[in-house]
């Protein structure tokens, strides 16, 4: 199998437990990465800890415990547990209580005091299957400041009754929850041919199933994978590899489908949440 072939294929996988980086008696921090794509998984250790963030189209998702202070140069907010929330570029501030746990997703990062991620050797080489972010995306409604979206006051699609989905200048998500394992009957096998599709875990346990094609070299083929992750993890798929995800045991699950740039086809669907907040530009994928 070609070192190319490979490294294109081959999915990654991290576990947000155990080694963090930590900054003094800082909250423990971990980093992944997609193409187009980081995530960070935060979680404060003692009162008060504030994280500074220097970047573009932040979406924040805190599903846990209590309030979060989000700060812009303009005002401070008060997030509440279950909301998703888009910063607009810039500085941002994060203080979380102790216990507290929050995740930072964005298409860019500048602040030079944020972690490497755990999974950069994965993508030093570009692949060139995969869209770009940008031209972003621009907010045509509100000042500025940061959008908070209650989790519990969105109605799903009736066409995808599990998903509730967002989207910033740069980024779609998808906020799939449910009770107990998933029905073996109804998973959802497919593939994407020009972006990677990151699956962010926040609450219970998965097993990821993938699967290569076939192509006319048998020497490339690959046996089906498996891989159970617990939570938070992220797990990010390549192009053309098929996959789907199935939440196991009796407990909640909660998996965040995250993608850069957004998702068009959702959007068309009017299946995003906050699609009219934004102007979609004319050559988007």
């Amino acid at each position: 199998m070609s070192a190319e072939f490979e490294t294109r294929s081959q999915p990654s996988f991290v576990s947000f437990v155990g080694d963090s980086h930590t900054l003094g008696d800082g909250p423990h921090r971990w980093v992944a990465r997609g193409h187009n794509f980081i995530v960070e998984w935060i979680e404060a250790t003692a009162p008060a800890q504030c994280v500074q963030i220097s970047s573009e189209h932040e979406v924040i998702l805190l599903p846990f415990g209590a309030p979060v202070k989000l700060a812009t140069s303009a005002a401070e907010i008060e997030a509440p547990a279950r909301s998703v929330c888009v910063a607009p570029p810039g500085k941002l501030r994060i203080t979380l209580a102790a216990g507290g746990r929050c995740a930072v997703l964005c298409s860019s990062r500048a602040d030079t005091a944020a972690p490497a991620p755990l999974n950069a050797e994965r993508y030093k080489a570009v692949d060139s299957r995969i869209v770009s972010s940008t031209p972003a995306w621009s907010r045509n409604v509100g000042d500025g400041s940061v959008d908070v979206f209650l989790v519990d006051e969105i109605t799903a699609p009736a066409d995808s009754p599990r998903l509730k989905m967002f989207q910033s200048s740069t980024m779609s998500i998808n906020w799939a929850e449910y009770e107990g394992p998933r029905d073996r009957r109804m998973l959802s096998p497919h593939s994407h041919s020009s972006f990677e599709q990151g699956s962010l875990a926040l609450d219970g346990d998965f097993i990821h199933h993938l699967r290569w094609p076939w192509s006319k070299d048998a020497t490339q083929w690959r046996e089906d994978a498996h891989v159970r992750l617990g939570s938070p993890s992220l797990m990010v798929v390549p192009p053309d590899v098929v996959h789907t995800t199935e939440g196991v045991e009796q407990q909640h699950h909660l998996l965040i489908d995250v993608f850069s740039p957004p998702r068009r086809d959702f959007i068309e669907k009017n299946w995003v949440a906050n699609a009219g907040n934004y102007a979609m530009p004319a050559n988007a994928e």
